[in-house]
């Protein structure tokens, strides 16, 4: 019975929330000026967590040693069970003592990392969001070693992202919750059919809040399970057919319970976005209709709403893709017959972007290619980091070469995976690629990667990309605008001349599926789609799970309206192989 009460008890805290924690300790022992190696050792509990196939509070309550894992002391096995079992680290809520909370907040702003907050806070006395735009427009910031004039401007344009975003969620920290609250609701009485909506549902990369829609036969019943969920901070409202709550995430939550007649019109309505619904309902008034959320009528008929497609076969349309709902071309198009068939996770063959224990992964190359095959694919790119980044103890060329013999050992053993020889190579200031062509020669695709000097002008930027992408060996541009949501902006690059130039020299776009980079964004896609330019949708994984991170990419790609033709490692092997040597010149 003991053990039972445990499971529960570790169940209600995800590996995510642990995570979360040690990082934010870490950043408070940092701008406390701790020890660099309790700092570093928190950092690194963190990414262990976060690599982990399975939740360590299964680990916990069936007795596992959790000293076991990578980076795992006693001290630190010691939180992540205080954790599991409170919900809460009593060092931390120590740390919250001390740091203002306002200090805290500074972590928040876009480039703004503990080391920065730390100057900003022992040396102008900064304890506010508002006290460093005043710092900002004083002109005292750029007085701080290691800031300068450009630091500051970046700073304040930060200050202005954030104003914007600051109640958005990253939707992949949204989708457990989604996930958790859907498979709650389906478990009170009378619940039939649950579904989130709104900008989640459209696949936007951030969220601001969930709607979402049940159909019930009980009210009532539905709504006190609701506002009985374990993880409900406050109940804004309740009645008998919405809630609003606010969980202890910050995320707002609503909750609308809806006729089964009116189904398809709630979802519809409540998906969005504004700007499509409003295109619609002109549509429908043309035709002496009105939509909203509980069906089509005209007059005071009813004529359709029970399902999405009836709304759109009341005005004439087929059945838009949720994704595509956002006012931009999406109506015509669907009038003009010419719509895309989106790409689908099902339609992907591979993946071209994938790093291992040689630099900065968490399993070797063998357990990566088994770990691609289990998720479906038939061939994966081995893709490293290059030598310019020594603190992942990127691969020389002696080490790349080593590693070619060692994919090409491994290829004669694996069945129903193929792996490629590849790296992901920094494009150095100059343009230059940081290894040797004659080396990268041996390979099957050259990655090419932005990893440094974010801030140059955007005409020097824009040069050094186009200036690599000319290079004899260069396969496909990682992450190319180099940004990470809601915590570093992207890099000023003419994307225009740079796709122009990637359909010019043959080479390809990637979307990069890691959950904070989602770049290319939905609207250099579309750009990319336009141009005819190929786009390779990867996961960049460093762990065997990472590969679920092919979903969010391409979530992404049908925002951006990619087909299963615009998508490179959607080609069979074979049909790779002949644009990658092309490539490789």
């Amino acid at each position: 019975m003991l053990c039972f009460l445990i499971l529960v008890e570790y169940s209600m805290t995800n590996n995510e929330e642990i995570a979360h924690a040690f990082d934010e300790i870490a950043d408070l022992l940092e701008i406390e000026e701790a020890n660099p190696f309790r700092v570093r050792a928190y950092r690194h509990a963190a990414r262990t967590l976060r690599g982990l196939g399975r939740e360590v509070g299964e680990l916990a309550a069936r007795g596992d040693d959790l000293t076991r894992l990578p980076g795992i002391g006693k001290d630190l096995a010691a939180k992540i069970e205080e954790m599991l079992e409170s919900g809460k680290i009593k060092a931390l809520d120590k740390l919250h003592k001390i740091v203002p909370m306002g200090v805290e907040a500074l972590l928040q702003i876009p480039g703004l990392g503990p080391k920065r907050v730390k100057r900003l806070y022992h040396l102008l006395g900064i304890e506010s969001v508002k006290q460093l735009e005043q710092a900002v427009s004083d002109g005292r910031v750029r007085e701080l070693p290691g800031f300068g004039a450009g630091i500051e401007r970046n700073i304040l344009a930060a200050l202005k992202a954030h104003r914007e975003t600051e109640k958005r969620f990253p939707r992949a920290q949204v989708r457990s919750t989604a996930e958790a609250i859907e498979t709650y609701l389906k478990q009170a009485s009378g619940v039939k059919e649950v579904v989130v909506a709104g900008s989640y549902r459209r696949g936007r990369e951030t969220v601001g809040d969930l709607d979402i829609l049940v159909t019930t036969s009980g009210r009532t019943a539905a709504m006190e399970h609701f506002v009985g969920y374990e993880e409900v901070d406050e109940v804004i409202s309740s009645g008998t057919t919405r809630a609003t709550v606010i969980l202890r995430s910050g995320l707002q939550v609503d909750l609308r319970v809806v006729a089964q007649q009116s189904y398809g019109a709630a979802l519809y309505y409540f998906t969005g976005s504004k700007s499509h619904n409003i295109q619609v309902r002109r549509l429908a008034q043309q035709r002496g209709l009105k939509i909203n959320e509980y069906g089509v009528f005209r007059g005071k008929r009813r004529i359709a709403g029970k399902t999405e497609s009836s709304i759109f076969k009341s005005v004439g349309l087929p059945y838009i893709p949720p994704e595509l709902r956002e006012g931009r071309g999406e109506i015509e198009a669907a009038y003009e017959k010419r719509l895309p068939i989106l790409v689908e996770r099902a339609d992907l063959k591979g993946d071209l972007h994938c790093h291992t224990t040689a630099t900065d992964g968490h399993a070797g190359i063998r357990e990566m290619a088994l770990a691609a095959r289990r998720h479906g694919l038939n061939y994966l790119a081995i893709t490293d980091h290059s030598r310019r980044l020594a603190m992942v103890h990127g691969l020389d060329s002696s080490r790349l070469l080593k590693q070619a013999d060692e994919i090409d050992r491994l290829n004669d053993e694996l069945k129903g995976i193929t792996l490629l020889k590849g790296i992901e190579v920094d494009i150095l200031a100059d343009g230059r690629l940081d290894l040797p062509d004659k080396v990268l020669r041996r390979l099957d695709l050259v990655v090419g990667a932005v990893h440094s000097q974010f801030h140059l002008p955007r005409d020097k930027q824009t040069e050094r990309i186009l200036r690599a992408m000319e290079r004899p060996c260069f396969t496909l541009l990682a992450h190319p605008t180099g940004r990470l949501l809601q915590q570093r902006e992207a890099y000023d690059i003419d994307m225009a001349r740079i796709i122009k130039q990637a359909g010019a020299r043959g080479c390809f776009m990637e979307l990069n599926s890691q959950p904070l980079r989602l770049d290319l964004d939905e609207f250099h896609c579309r750009m990319a789609h336009d141009e005819g330019v190929m786009v390779s949708i990867n996961s960049d994984a460093h762990a065997k799970q990472h590969f679920d991170y092919l979903q969010y990419g391409i979530d992404q790609a049908r925002r951006g309206w990619l087909e299963k033709r615009d998508v490179l490692n959607a080609l069979p092997l074979r049909e790779l192989r002949a644009l990658l040597r092309r490539t490789m010149i």
